[in-house]
């Protein structure tokens, strides 16, 4: 089974192919500080050729949700070694994964203050899950040039943190319409400056980041994720395929470890499927780093893609939320437990660390 292959990233022995991709938990202190259950989360998986945390916040102005954690202060990056040190005591490796929400957030969780934008766009179609429930998106405040130059500083600072906590590098959440993603998109961004107003600006803002976060912990430790045709939280773009094709075009021309490409879910009724619009072969096959594959893949699917040549690596969300031995259960054939749904965002040990294991 490739799946079961070694492999290496960025430098990084893997003792296989499957990778946990990131997923929100919400299970912090209002501080944002992960803790034991955190812990036992990721020790849980750890036999998984590699590890992406959840998402972090890059700084308190990066704030989008509640009980989501934070890499910007020294009592966040203490609570994190005690992850990553549990995590290599079982053989793991893991990376962190930096998050800016942009306009996917509400003052209710930002001290009153709105949430920071290219443009002054709000999110229409949905609604944001609060501390004080569900809510309309806000219309957000557009970012000034100090404002981006600064958020940019931000990511290189939470990739410093990253390392001193005991991280193996850190991936740039460019993906499902954060605050990267909504500088690609023209339903998010309608700058008229060197930020927007044309693809290669549009693409500006994430390449600077890249070369912030190359400089701040080296190339080998640093990865992005994107997600071309996620709709997610409104994200419209009005050539998402020449937008791809330029933003991978500079992104060759960086030294770093690996793009992680989230596909459409294949279970996605919309047309953009139909096969035409196959994230994996249209970029995976143009990019020049290392190519990870997620979403929507299981055993057959994920042997099938490693088959193709394109990607080297697959990750997967839902099947490691319910089975935290998911690799031993590939090589086993054992039967798959489902995810409680209902748990999946927020909570406690249910619905995150009490989940069985095959042999159990």
């Amino acid at each position: 089974m490739r799946l079961l292959e070694k492999t290496e990233l960025g430098g990084i022995s893997l003792k296989n192919r499957m990778v946990m991709a990131a997923m929100t938990r919400g299970r912090t202190d209002t501080n944002g500080l992960v803790g034991e259950m955190t812990i036992e989360y990721y020790t849980q998986r750890s036999g998984a050729g590699l590890l992406f945390t959840e998402s972090i916040r890059i700084s308190e102005e990066a704030t989008g949700s509640p009980l989501t954690p934070g890499i910007f202060t020294q009592q966040q990056i203490e609570a994190w070694k005690k992850v990553t040190t549990s995590v290599h005591d079982n053989g793991g490796v893991i990376i962190a994964q930096l998050w800016h929400t942009g306009r996917v957030g509400h003052s209710v969780d930002r001290n009153g203050k709105l949430p920071f934008a290219p443009s002054p766009l709000p999110i229409t179609g949905m609604q944001h899950f609060t501390s004080d429930g569900m809510k309309d998106y806000e219309i957000p405040q557009e970012m000034t040039i100090p404002e981006i130059k600064q958020t940019i500083k931000d990511f290189g600072q939470a990739a410093k943190n990253a390392i001193a906590a005991g991280f193996d590098g850190v991936q740039l959440h460019a993906a499902n319409g954060y605050l990267p993603n909504q500088f690609l998109a023209e339903s998010a961004n309608q700058r008229t400056d060197d930020y927007g107003g044309s693809i290669p600006n549009n693409a500006r803002f994430i390449l600077e980041v890249m070369q912030e976060l190359i400089s701040a912990v080296g190339s080998e430790k640093v990865g992005i994720k994107i997600s071309p045709f996620n709709p997610y939280a409104a994200i419209v773009l009005n050539d998402p395929v020449a937008t791809y094709n330029c933003l991978i075009e500079e992104l060759n021309k960086l030294d770093f470890a690996y793009v992680e490409i989230m596909r459409r879910s294949p279970y996605s009724a919309s047309s953009e499927n139909d096969g035409t619009h196959n994230e994996m072969e249209l970029f995976g096959r143009k990019i020049r780093h290392i190519v990870i594959a997620n979403a929507g893949y299981d055993k057959v699917s994920a042997e099938a893609e490693l088959e193709k040549g394109i990607a080297k690596l697959i990750s997967f969300g839902r099947l490691y939320i319910a089975n935290p031995d998911l690799t031993e259960r590939f090589e086993k054939n054992a039967s798959l437990s489902e995810p409680d749904r209902t748990r999946i965002y927020g909570g406690g040990e249910q619905g995150y660390t009490d989940y069985p294991f095959c042999n159990e």
